[in-house]
């Protein structure tokens, strides 16, 4: 076979932190993967249980040069997902977050890599999926909520597509993430990636058919955007000004970046910050200008309201 014909090498980066409850059934997902040419990448944020001896004894039992085990900067599962993103023996040609409680579908790998196979390498490139919902014990609660309308940066500057734990992209992706540095302020890396993705024009696909079965527990870092309860959040985050604290973050970090934001989109960011200082009726023209939208139609009367109120 030849080198260009070869399998793609899936780095995946696990970041872990008192994993043990439910680490085991993520690690033998991974074991039972489709796609079979992946090195695991962990980074543990100073775990206090046997989440180290667990990862140790998995790479016992399926070649220990496939799994490398480092030390988390211990500042937060974003800081945490971002340092590992930029640890310079992290290595492969598409690259898979992975979260410690979640559990894969045997095809959630080969998807995400048939998919990145048709994108030019250059270009950088990110496939997500909905997710199968479960309780603590695995039983399954439904599905998370689809994402009907196309990605885009007009989306991401004010909403996350999809969780990262089932986020896989390509190296045109990682150079961008590493290009902006692990420090970066951002509200979550699932939230920064898709940013960085299509703010490059990038190729972003959302895959309706779930690939991952996402545990829902007390310990989460970030729980489903399903159902009132998690609608009721968000609308709390737009009208409460954490949102605006995020945007700040946000804004500043894509400004750093210069020319890695293609010229429309520099564009429509600056439209952006012309809308978070405007309010009132101002501010919903500016609104409409921008072209900003979020996934569900009741969400976007919370996101004009918030911008007509400042809090963007």
């Amino acid at each position: 076979m030849s080198a260009s014909r070869r399998p793609a090498r899936v780095a995946i980066l696990l970041a872990t932190c008192n994993g043990v409850p439910h680490l085991a059934e993520q690690l033998a997902s991974i074991a039972a993967q489709r796609h079979r040419d992946w090195t695991l990448y962990v980074s543990d944020d100073g775990s206090a249980d046997a989440t180290g001896e667990l990862v140790a004894d998995f790479a016992q039992r399926h070649d220990g040069a496939r799994v490398h085990l480092g030390d988390g900067p211990c500042r937060g599962f974003v800081a945490n997902y971002l340092s590992l993103t930029c640890r310079a023996d992290v290595e492969g040609d598409c690259f898979a977050f992975c979260d410690q409680d979640d559990i894969w579908e045997a095809d959630h790998l080969s998807r995400a890599v048939g998919w990145l196979a048709g994108v030019d390498a250059g270009v950088p490139a990110l496939h997500c999926s909905r997710t199968r919902l479960i309780d603590a014990r695995g039983r399954v609660l439904g599905l998370s909520a689809p994402c009907p309308r196309p990605p885009s940066f007009a989306n991401a500057l004010v909403q996350s597509l999809a969780g990262a734990n089932t986020m896989v992209f390509n190296r045109a992706a990682l150079e961008l993430l590493r290009r902006a540095g692990p420090a970066v302020a951002a509200a979550s890396h699932d939230w920064w990636l898709y940013l960085l993705v299509t703010g490059a024009n990038g190729r972003v696909r959302y895959d309706p058919e779930p690939t991952v079965r996402y545990r829902q527990h007390t310990d989460n870092a970030q729980g489903t955007n399903r159902g009132v309860r998690a609608r009721a959040r968000r609308c709390a985050e737009l009208l409460g000004g954490r949102m605006r604290g995020w945007n700040d973050a946000h804004c500043a970090a894509l400004d750093a970046l210069g020319d890695a934001l293609a010229p429309e989109h520099r564009a429509r960011l600056a439209r952006f910050r012309r809308l978070r200082a405007q309010r009132g009726l101002a501010a919903l023209r500016a609104f409409r200008e921008a072209g900003l939208y979020r996934q569900k139609g009741i969400d976007n009367v919370a996101l004009m309201l918030a911008a007509a109120l400042g809090r963007l």
